[in-house]
């Protein structure tokens, strides 16, 4: 039996994977043990966790294989700085040493670390080092569903690439073409995400979540001026407008010349009408760039489907027009699609394209729901719930179900822990906050009063997978929350004219489905599709909740507070249930009622995390 550790590192979202013989065995991000949001650090936690998951020592581990080449990623700062000096001397200066120290001789910092984990590991032969992009491209399509498929990665930047295309057709994947830095759709979006005062790499979400509420008027003067799209998607970015290839600041003065304002300070000003339009304006330049280049690849190439990877795989308002346009008949996303994702793409790349080995068939999706993480026994969770003062009681797996779906309809927020934590950005029903999608209230008290977030923020529905359908116009899995499509016509409620008059952060009040809670302004949502094969006791629940209520929707967010990783553990649950406004936490098979609590046990968490 061959086993594979793949590891992503040193940049932001670091990870460890888990594969044998090409079946994944485990994977999780370094953030969710660290509780530090993007935590970049060597991910040692979560090598120790994949490699107890398999069973193996580090020295037992057959092949250990990194996601990029940090000598080409080198090449590339110094060929950029040298192709823009004098300008960035100030960055070169500050980067040089980080890199001297420690970056450029990763392969002996990496042994360093590895050796840490297991003192007979010394095989430094073991340790291999794929491409950046190639490991995005291989996430997304050796875990696929599908024989063959155009393979287009999208994101900031790898070692030169931000931009590529592969062809997968059966066990070989090639990348066929590629657009180099500084010429980067994830760049660009990001130096919006720096503009409308989000955090980069971290707040690129909410600047989509803030699209709907604006009008794209700005979008020709981005056509225009700051990216030149070839009509076969291509595209390069006027470089005088930004400062992200050698300066400290993505955007320069030009650029906020440019939108007449200058760069929103975060937290200090407020979102105006100016920020939302600006926002719709950018989301609407990234969909037109790249839906362009999906009709090209579809016209050039025979495949019927569609793998996307790399951080703005993430953009599910952009996937879910590649899927309303039919452009390609199937799309599969990797979950993971950011850099926390490479860890599993490297690896899978090492048993397929260096070792030569065939994908396993049937062919199905491989990612086994994304639920790859820690999980616990409820002996476990007992002592530690024991430990930590809780009030608790045990119920049947029966029990829990049908108290969960009672206490949901009657309105109450839940936090529930079950099973294997997800890997990736979106909590699926192991480590959710679920609430009740009837409640017009429902989407400003969890985001003021658990999340401790921006009200505007919208939310997400499960949904178990035989009713989608009939509330949705989506006809296709949507497992990892990576499709946006619309509501279904018949439970929207139509605006009148006073409520369509309605400007910018008004628009979030008025009612506009009978699921209004996780309905966003424009009547599109972001889908879960709830499968019982991959999550039988989220699929039961929403299954009774909808025999009490006839509505087979739940709200799902992810168990965190802004600017806290997802829970990982019984006692993240627990700190983060004390320190919010949640009514009630299922732990496995024990409940936990808030008003039962020791109040002594409470936590100010509103401040606990750094604001992402």
């Amino acid at each position: 039996m061959t086993s594979i550790l793949g590891i992503s590192a040193f940049y932001h979202d670091s990870a460890a994977a888990l594969i044998k013989d090409g079946e994944i065995i485990a994977a999780a991000q370094e953030e969710r043990f660290t509780r530090h949001k993007h935590d970049s650090n060597y991910p040692k936690n979560a090598v120790d966790f994949v490699l107890q998951e398999a069973g193996l020592k580090l020295s037992e581990v057959d092949h250990i294989t990194f996601y990029e080449k940090p000598f080409l990623k080198f090449e590339r700062l110094l060929e950029t700085y040298l192709a823009f000096a004098p300008k960035g001397f100030n960055s070169f200066c500050m980067s040089m040493p980080l890199w001297l120290r420690e970056k450029l001789f990763q392969k002996n910092l990496l042994m360093q670390n590895l050796k840490e984990h297991d003192k007979n590991f010394n095989d430094e032969k073991k340790l291999l080092f794929s491409e950046h992009h190639f490991s995005h491209a291989a996430s997304a399509y050796y875990p696929s569903p599908f024989k063959d498929a155009v393979v287009l990665t999208l994101d900031g930047v790898g070692e030169w690439a931000t931009t590529t295309v592969a062809l997968g057709e059966n066990d070989n994947l090639e990348i066929i073409k590629e657009i180099h830095f500084p010429h980067s759709l994830g760049l660009l979006y990001s130096a919006f995400t720096y503009y409308t005062g989000f955090k980069v790499n971290s707040g690129e979400y909410k600047l989509m979540g803030l699209a709907p509420y604006g009008d794209p008027k700005y979008k020709k003067l981005i056509m225009d001026n700051l990216i030149d799209l070839k009509s076969d998607g291509s595209f390069r970015l006027n470089m005088d407008y930004f400062n992200y290839a050698t300066g400290l600041t993505m955007t320069n003065k030009k650029f906020e010349k440019l939108f007449k304002n200058s760069v929103r300070v975060p937290e200090k000003s407020f979102l105006t009408q100016f920020h939302m339009d600006v926002a719709a304006s950018a989301q609407a330049a990234i969909e037109e760039v790249v839906l362009t280049l999906a009709r090209s690849l579809a016209k050039e190439h025979k495949s019927k489907n569609l793998c996307l990877a790399g951080g703005v795989a993430l953009n599910c308002v952009a996937n879910g027009k590649i899927l309303k346009e039919n452009i390609f008949e199937k799309i599969w996303i990797q979950p993971a699609a950011g850099d926390a994702g490479g860890a599993l793409g490297a690896a899978m790349s090492v048993w397929h394209k260096e070792l030569n080995n065939k994908r396993i068939y049937p062919l199905e999706d491989r990612m086994r729901g994304a639920y790859l993480g820690p999980s616990y026994s409820d002996n476990n969770v007992e002592l530690k719930l024991k430990k930590l003062g809780a009030r608790f009681r045990k119920y049947s797996e029966e029990q829990i179900i049908d108290i969960t779906a009672k206490e949901l309809s009657n309105s109450k927020t839940i936090g529930w822990f079950q099973g294997k934590m997800e890997f990736g950005p979106r909590a699926l029903g192991a480590r959710s906050i679920i609430a009740d999608p009837r409640s017009e209230k429902m989407q400003k008290t969890l985001n003021l009063k658990v999340k401790f977030r921006e009200s505007f923020r919208p939310f997400a529905p499960s949904v178990i997978r035989e009713d989608l359908a009939e509330w949705f116009e989506l006809n296709c899995d949507s497992p990892y929350m990576l499709l946006v499509a619309g509501v279904n016509k018949s439970i929207r409620r139509e605006m009148n004219q006073e409520e369509k008059n309605l400007f910018g952060i008004d628009k979030l009040n008025i009612k506009r489905s009978t699921i209004p809670a996780v309905t966003h302004i424009d009547y599109s949502a972001r889908i879960q599709t709830v499968h019982e094969k991959t999550n039988p006791k989220y699929h039961q629940l929403i299954k009774k909740f909808k025999e009490i209520t006839s509505c087979p929707v739940i709200v799902n967010t992810s168990f965190n507070v802004r600017g806290e990783p997802i829970v990982c553990t019984v006692e993240d649950a627990f700190r983060c249930f004390m320190g919010t406004n949640l009514d009630m936490l299922v732990c496995e098979n024990f409940i936990l009622y808030k008003e039962k609590q020791n109040s002594k046990l409470e936590e100010d968490y509103k401040e606990k995390f750094k604001l992402d």
